[in-house]
């Protein structure tokens, strides 16, 4: 897993680029293959927002998360994205049992 984190008007120091590689390396735990995932952070005025795309087999799964300081918006971003790929693997999984699953037969 690939993890790029950039700052839009603002400074990315190497203590939240740690913090955001920390938290968002347990995403790695839901795929075997490998996957790209871009994170921005940036102010709207007071709000701390961070947004990340993740790019897995052909997909792009997009989340966004505000709070009041840049360390809690990562926290929601990561809760998020966890969902997110956890949502998509039991998509894979119910198409590749076959339409049965889906419709109870």
């Amino acid at each position: 897993m690939r993890i790029d984190t950039y700052g839009q008007q603002l400074e990315v120091t190497p203590a939240l680029r740690d913090y955001v590689e920390s938290k968002l390396s347990r995403l790695a735990r839901h795929f075997d293959q490998p996957f790209d995932v871009r994170t921005q952070l940036s102010l709207e005025r007071t709000d701390h927002c961070a947004e990340a795309n993740v790019n897995i087999a052909g997909r792009t799964l997009h989340a966004d998360a505000t709070a009041e300081n840049m360390y809690a918006a990562i926290d929601l971003l990561a809760d998020k994205l966890d969902r997110l790929l956890m949502k998509h693997k039991e998509k894979l999984i119910d198409s590749h049992r076959g339409g049965d699953a889906a419709r109870g037969g």
